[in-house]
């Protein structure tokens, strides 16, 4: 006989808008485990999985926490009622909370006494109205769902009018009968029940009992304060950006880097001070995608992109281990690239290029995944640049043979380099010659982390440099040079990349064990790269005034791209070729006020320990030589 053995969720908090999805394990009648789905159209020995999902409305209302949405709210700030500010910003959990958030919560009393906030009536749609008695406190909830006449969810393209239970002080609406569910803004406050049930497919009669699970309250997804574009010259290019506008005017493209954060590094034991549920896949990928969506960039540039993802069913607490499993199934595998993001993006019109990191050293494999627009650029050229396969070049050609173990494992680190030739498809307005194709080439790299290979991360730098000089010579090529350095201001790969040549006399050069580094005169490249931020060091005016003080004086860079409990300085850079590009506006940067007192990267609005960065590009004409 068919049996559950288990149902689990990998977060019990839901979250509107990211889709739940239980591990369900089966015992077939042969003893060996499962994990597979067993539809009505495909039985196993005559038996099939039934799933329902439930809504649980207590008789009691209740009302979530704005700060942190897994309390209940105990009062509510009138000021956001009266400013007509989004409905869930107004909730806090006690006084304590209400009085540490109020930095934060009062730009958006500022903001909505200046202007309507542009998403109140979207929001207000989105999560309904609580209403309130005149001391605050709440006293109402969310309309029940059985008003809605139909329901989508699941694999289920059209649901039913909700069936009802009474269970004491407690109604459950029947929301899906689909195994995965996706919380919507009814479910609010409210607690969730999956059931699992074997059912005989001749009888149509259920066998045994069913397995259930419940969550905790669904929370309200947080809505972080939208990032503006600036103009170089210091105005507002377009105010907050619009999801369904275009950011790039007539004739300018624009570039987004963004190191998402790698699900296996996304740990509580890393990431302490932020939320288990908020460091979740199944919360982080829809936010990090609705980010992304709403910069409605024309080339995006992601790094840690995992690719294969290693889940041991061991943390289920079946086994021991994985390789003590007691069945024929070891470990499940999810292609976040191929299975998430890819197809996301390409609904939005994307078309995606990925290099996955070589595995030889690290188990957990990420990589560089660079989409671009279909309406804007086609694809002409694909270059690979895995530094393992340049190591072993290198310790072949220049390290003696005793050394190359040594020289190798130094040097072999799996990082790598995607590089995509793109033709465009839109006139650039000043451009050398009407009609004459447009090409651009785009560098997008995650260079090792490790703080103490100073050596290791200048060579990747200089190898990656090199390959795009003989790129460069062979055509003339406007270049963008997009990803995570590891690598600060200060240091030796950014003085390369910047200044095209490194100090001889610079510390970092002072860590080379294996002499790579030397001579040092070669540590330099002849293309024209300047990083685009620091075009808010030039200009006037008061948005980027307010620009320059997230900036380093003394680097023309940002105060910070990554921002953690441990550390705060930039590593994340867009560098374009100066002589071909020229820099039109530039996605505005977080400062300390942007981000909720006492809280670090990532945090349930931002969904990963980096920022991303954007700018906006405009092709230079040239004299001919």
């Amino acid at each position: 006989m068919l049996s559950v053995v288990r149902v689990h969720l990998p977060s019990d908090i839901p979250i509107v808008g990211c889709e739940l999805s239980p591990y369900v394990l089966l015992r077939k009648p042969d003893k060996s485990v499962i994990n597979d789905d067993v539809p009505e159209t495909a039985p196993i020995d005559g038996q099939f999985l039934r799933y329902k999902w439930y809504r649980i409305q207590s008789d009691k209302k209740v009302a979530v926490c704005s700060v942190h949405p897994t309390e209940q709210a105990t009062l509510q700030c009138i000021g956001c009622v009266k400013a007509k500010i989004p409905v869930t910003k107004s909730y806090h959990c006690s006084p304590k909370c209400f009085s540490d958030a109020w930095q934060h919560h009062r730009v958006l009393h500022d903001r909505a006494a200046s202007a309507v906030n542009e998403n109140g009536g979207e929001e207000e749609d989105m999560f309904g109205r609580f209403n309130s008695s005149g001391s605050g406190v709440l006293s109402a909830g969310l309309a029940p769902s059985a008003s809605s006449p139909n329901l989508t969810n699941g694999s289920t393209p059209l649901y039913p009018v909700a069936v009802t239970q009474r269970s004491g002080s407690e109604t459950w609406f029947e929301v899906g009968r689909s195994k995965t569910y996706t919380p919507s803004a009814d479910d609010i406050g409210h607690v969730l029940k999956f059931e699992c049930v074997v059912v005989d497919a001749e009888t149509k009669q259920t066998v045994g009992h069913p397995m259930t699970l419940t969550t905790s309250r669904v929370i309200p997804a947080p809505t972080p304060t939208p990032r503006r574009m600036i103009s170089v010259s210091g105005a507002d290019v377009m105010g907050h950006l619009d999801p369904d506008g275009r950011i790039a005017t007539a004739g300018t493209f624009t570039v987004v880097s963004y190191n998402i954060l790698a699900d296996a590094c996304a740990t509580s034991d890393t990431y302490s001070y932020c939320p288990s549920w908020a460091l979740s896949w199944p919360y982080r990928r829809q936010n990090l995608l609705r980010e992304i969506v709403t910069y409605r960039a024309d080339i995006v540039c992601l790094q840690e992109f995992v690719n294969v993802y290693d889940f041991f069913l061991y943390a289920l607490g079946l086994c021991d281990g994985y390789d003590q499993l007691p069945f024929n199934l070891n470990r499940v595998q999810y292609d976040h690239f191929e299975e998430f993001f890819a197809p996301e993006l390409d609904k939005h019109g994307y078309h995606a290029l990925y290099k996955r990191k070589t595995s030889e050293v690290t188990h957990t494999v990420d990589g560089c995944a660079t989409f671009f627009r279909r309406d804007r650029f086609t694809h002409v050229k694909k270059y690979e640049v895995e530094f393992n396969k340049a190591a072993q070049s290198l310790t072949e050609a220049v390290v003696p043979t005793t050394q190359k173990k040594t020289a190798l494992n130094r040097l072999v680190k799996d990082n790598v380099a995607l590089i995509a030739v793109l033709e465009a498809k839109f006139s650039q307005q000043g451009a050398d010659t009407p009609g004459k194709r447009q090409l651009l080439c785009v560098a997008n790299t995650h260079v090792n982390v490790h703080q103490e290979l100073k050596d290791v991360k200048l060579w990747q730098v200089h190898t990656l440099l090199k390959g795009l000089e003989k790129i460069a010579n062979s055509a003339d090529i406007p270049m963008l040079v997009c990803g995570d350095f590891n690598s600060t201001p200060a240091s030796a790969p950014h003085a390369l990349l910047a200044m095209g040549k490194v100090d001889p006399l610079h510390p970092d050069l002072a860590v080379d064990p294996l002499g790579i580094l030397r001579p040092h005169t070669k540590l330099a490249h002849q293309l024209p790269l300047v990083s685009a931020y620091s075009s808010f060091a030039r200009g006037m005016g008061p948005a980027l005034e307010q620009q320059r003080r997230r900036m380093d004086p003394s680097t023309n860079e940002p105060l910070f791209t990554n921002c953690t409990r441990d550390f705060i300085g930039t590593h994340d850079y867009i560098f374009y070729t100066a002589d071909s590009l020229t820099v039109e506006s530039l996605l505005e940067l977080l400062d300390e006020d942007s981000l909720r007192k006492d809280t670090a990267l990532p945090s349930p609005e931002w969904s990963s320990d980096h920022i991303a960065l954007l700018a906006e590009f405009r092709c230079k004409s040239r004299i001919r030589r």
